[in-house]
Formats: C-alpha cells, sequence, structure tokens
C-alpha cells in the first residue's frame, strides 16, 4: 500500500478472479523474496520516510512498479511489452511548503527498465533502487529535484497479515505476498531546484505482490506506516467502497520489543476529519484520522496539506501521499511517517 502504499496507480482492468486463484500460503524466502515475482500481475517496492538537514525537514517517497502485461506474454517479439516498470518520486519540503514530485513508465528489457528476480535490484532509465551489503542504494534524479539515499536495517523483515499473506477483501483472492521494513537507517542527500541537501532520518519500506488485490466494489485505500519514536512500527489500512463506507480492515503494530499483534478486519475503525480539496482535482481528503485499534487510539496528522500527486502520466491515476505525525491519546507525538489515500479523484483500476 503503501499496499502500498502503496501502491501500483495502474490503469489496467480490475479483474475480480475465482477463488481458485486465491495465493496460497508460503513461506517467504530472502533474498530471492526481495527481488521481483513476474509471474503475478501487480508489485510494487515502496519507500517513504522523514529526514533532517539540520532544522530543516523533509518527507520523501520512490514507489517502483512491475506490472504484468497477460495480452503480451505469448508474443516472441522481444519487443513486446510483456512487463511494464513505474516509477514515482517525491519530495515534501516542510520549509517551503511544497510538494516536488516526477513519474517515469517504460517497458522491460533493452537496459532501459528491469526489476531483477534475485534481490532487489530496480531500474528505470537512470533511476534505481538497488540492495547493496544489506542496505538499499536509492537514485532517483528527477525534475527540479533529486533522492540519493542509502537506508540500512535496524530490525528484522516484519511479514504483514499472517506470515507475509495478507488479506485486502472479503475473498479468498484479494490477497497479497506482504512484507515491511520499518525503521530503516536513513541517510544521504535530497537536491531541491540544485540545492543540496546532506539528511539523516528514518524510513519504512513495503514490498508487495499480487495476483488480484482489490474487490470489485472497492475503489481505493486508506493506509499509514507509522516509524514510532521508541522504535515501534505501525500499519494500518482500510478499503473504502465508493459511498465511503469501509470494505474491510488491516494492520499490525510491532512494539519496541519486537513483539507482533496482528490485526483483525473488525478491530480497526478510520474516521475522518480535517477535509481539504485540491485545487488542482476538487477531489477531497481527510487530513487528519482517528484512528481505533486493539493497541489504542491513535490520530494521523498530514504536515503539509497539499501533498496531492498526479501520475496520470505513468499509473494512471491521482491520490494523495504525505509526511505525517502519529499523535497518542493525548495529543503527544509518537511517531511520524507516511498517510496514504487512493480513489478520491477517481475510482482505483489495478
Amino acid at each position: 500500500m503503501a499496499f502500498m502504499r502503496r501502491r501500483t496507480l495502474l490503469a489496467l482492468p480490475a479483474l475480480a478472479l475465482p477463488a481458485a486463484w486465491a495465493l496460497p500460503p508460503r513461506t517467504l524466502q530472502f533474498p530471492r523474496d526481495f527481488g521481483s515475482h513476474p509471474e503475478l500481475r501487480t508489485e510494487w517496492w515502496y519507500i517513504t520516510g522523514h529526514a533532517q538537514a539540520g532544522e530543516r525537514a523533509f518527507g520523501f517517497q520512490l514507489t517502483f512498479f512491475r506490472s504484468r502485461v497477460d495480452e503480451a506474454q505469448a508474443m516472441r517479439s522481444a519487443f513486446a511489452a510483456k512487463q511494464l516498470v513505474f516509477a514515482h518520486a517525491a519530495v515534501t519540503d516542510l520549509e517551503g511548503r511544497k510538494l516536488w514530485h516526477d513519474q517515469r513508465i517504460a517497458r522491460a528489457g533493452f537496459g532501459v527498465a528491469s526489476a531483477g528476480e534475485d534481490d532487489t535490484d530496480l531500474r528505470l532509465r537512470d533511476w534505481t533502487l538497488r540492495r547493496e551489503n544489506g542496505a538499499y542504494v536509492a537514485s532517483l534524479p528527477a525534475s527540479g529535484f533529486g533522492i540519493a539515499l542509502r537506508f540500512a536495517p535496524t530490525q528484522p523483515v516484519l511479514l504483514q497479515g499472517q506470515a507475509g499473506l495478507s488479506r485486502k477483501g472479503p475473498e479468498p483472492e484479494q490477497a497479497s505476498y506482504y512484507y515491511s521494513e520499518p525503521q530503516l537507517d536513513t541517510s544521504g542527500r535530497l537536491s531541491l531546484q540544485g540545492r543540496a541537501f546532506e539528511v539523516r532520518g528514518r524510513a519504512w519500506l513495503d514490498h508487495e505482490w499480487s495476483e488480484a488485490l482489490m474487490h470489485p466494489d472497492a475503489v481505493g485505500w486508506d493506509w499509514i506506516g507509522m516509524n514510532l519514536d521508541d522504535g515501534g512500527a505501525l500499519t494500518a489500512f482500510r478499503l473504502r467502497r465508493r459511498d465511503g463506507s469501509a470494505l474491510w480492515f488491516g494492520g499490525s503494530l510491532r512494539g519496541a520489543d519486537g513483539r507482533l499483534r496482528v490485526f483483525g478486519p473488525d478491530e480497526i475503525r478510520f474516521e475522518g476529519l480535517q477535509p481539504w480539496t485540491s485545487p488542482r482535482t476538487r477531489a477531497t481528503y481527510p487530513l487528519r484520522w482517528r484512528i481505533d485499534t486493539p493497541a489504542g487510539a491513535f490520530t494521523v496528522q498530514a504536515l503539509l496539506d497539499d501533498q496531492e500527486l498526479d501520475s496520470r502520466g505513468s499509473t494512471g491515476g491521482v491520490y494523495w501521499e504525505g509526511v505525517s505525525d502519529l499523535l497518542d491519546a493525548t495529543g503527544r507525538r509518537i511517531g511520524r511517517g507516511y498517510l496514504e489515500m487512493t480513489g478520491y479523484a477517481q475510482p482505483l483500476k489495478l
């Protein structure tokens, strides 16, 4: 979901597959499952985080998507677009009150775009994300800004759902293989309009792959991935119907002590507050959320109103994705991470 986040907003038809296509439980194997899974339709690697350069604070997002094009699988031509690779990059400048974002798309092959199967090794022209010596290294020179960061794990991989098989709806075929790497120690450089900032911070990685993710009645989702200040990690999401009602919930809390609590679909509630309307798309997004979980009640507060991304030049959709604070029931900040909201400007198509 950032399933994220995070989210492959692919302009391909949503498909309701029969239960025979339900993903089987399996033991995720690393480093193999850090790599791509081209036999499944949709996949993404999604890193969000926050970083500081002195007193100046930033949020950042980078996402690589892979999509299997079924119609091209039987074609023999080397030029057949059997797999597509998309990528999004964004930096939120909290001091400048501005979101910078860019996007890319290409078919896999010919050294232009690729998604390695043995380990995380993603390329889209000059944008790259690789796992090297146990850490992730990202380089995304974009229009007006740039991301050049290293993300070092500080904790074990977090398997979401039931041992890495995460349900996304009431039917068994609505599921994904899904793991997270929260609390990534982040260092490197962000640049804005030619000015470089040496930064340190924390990041969150989601890697998710699926054959059929969304229920036919779902138009989008709301998702959070929050690095807690004490070292814990909170995930929560819901899928929404067109009328705004919830179709499915999920999430987890891994405490600072490493103990994992997986939330059931009937154990979470989302309440959207503080509506903000985009001046470009006229979509209205809640910028403050109350989220009730078995681990407690939390408030998520966006740190900048306008963090809407228009990806119609690549994945075909518009979504809100932004750096946000996590507050406890008393209003005290206990974490920072990302909030993602899809399907508000138009129904999401995977």
